[in-house]
């Protein structure tokens, strides 16, 4: 038997616990107070502490016996672990897990996504198709390897406080960007978030030119399904790239997802991206 795990960090909603998938949780540290992403702090705790604090919160990967502890349950069961990290260049999580992997003699394999939020969690539900094909782990594994570098990651934030307080952008990006109502486009390249190109105006406008920006960039595409994943964005705005994606696209299922309290942490409420798998 075959059980599918993730970081926290993929995101994934409601589509957890429809697909029996297993979290490991990221540490979030606010202050002296340490908290499990997806357990006992939401989003809404990042924006009112950085509100009040002027500061972001830090992050902390699980250690390599907090990944020997979450695998071990599972393989003493009988089953043998296939789970999925946030990208290396992101995070060290992926280093620790496979460290732990290694205690359990072949039982537990470890898949850098190379992605973060949902671009990592359509990977973990293409496992998930593999595993209710039939596939072995091996199998699954070595399909997903393929799948990887064609994981669209992208998203368009709102304002990029947070990308400064990150040190993602200088103070003169930050004022610019906010009095001139410029969006840039981060994207995922080789396990990184780099920025692209930048949009001017409206959330809602800039959100509709870089669908259409996607839909030019990638004509060929998986149709299984797409993300429109956001960080608790204005509910107007998601409306907007649903139009969008419906107008650009012919995805068999659209899901939305909340960014959780890591991915929220870095990059600030009302971002939004939709991501899939181009062929």
């Amino acid at each position: 038997m075959i059980q599918i795990t993730a970081d926290s960090t993929c995101d994934l909603g409601a589509s957890i616990g429809e697909r029996g998938i297993g979290i490991m949780p990221l540490s979030v540290i606010l202050g002296t107070d340490s908290f499990l992403d997806g357990v006992n702090i939401t989003p809404q705790d990042i924006f009112s502490y950085v509100e009040t604090t002027k500061q972001l919160p830090k992050t902390a990967a699980p250690s390599t016996g907090d990944y020997e502890e979450f695998f071990a349950k599972y393989v003493d069961e009988g089953k043998t672990v296939v789970h999925v990290n946030i990208s290396s260049k992101s995070s060290a999580a992926c280093s620790y897990a496979r460290k732990a992997a290694e205690k359990f003699g072949g039982k537990v394999f470890v898949v850098d996504s190379r992605a973060l939020s949902s671009g990592q969690g359509l990977l973990v539900m293409k496992i998930c198709d593999f595993k209710e094909s039939g596939m072995s782990a091996e199998e699954i594994v070595r399909e997903a390897e393929k799948l990887i570098p064609k994981i669209n990651t992208s998203f368009v934030p709102d304002r990029l406080d947070y990308l400064y307080k990150g040190g993602r952008c200088s103070r003169m990006a930050m004022y610019g960007a906010n009095i001139l109502k410029i969006h840039p486009l981060i994207e995922m390249e080789d396990g990184q978030l780099v920025a692209e190109k930048k949009y001017r105006g409206s959330m809602q406008k800039c959100i509709s030119a870089y669908i259409a920006d996607l839909a030019e960039k990638y004509p060929a595409y998986d149709r299984t399904r797409c993300f429109i994943t956001h960080s608790s964005a204005d509910a107007e705005l998601v409306e907007c790239a649903r139009r969008k994606v419906k107008e650009y696209f012919t995805f068999d299922t659209v899901l939305e997802t909340v960014a959780g309290s890591v991915i929220t942490g870095h990059c600030g409420r009302n971002t939004l991206g939709v991501l899939f798998i181009a062929q």
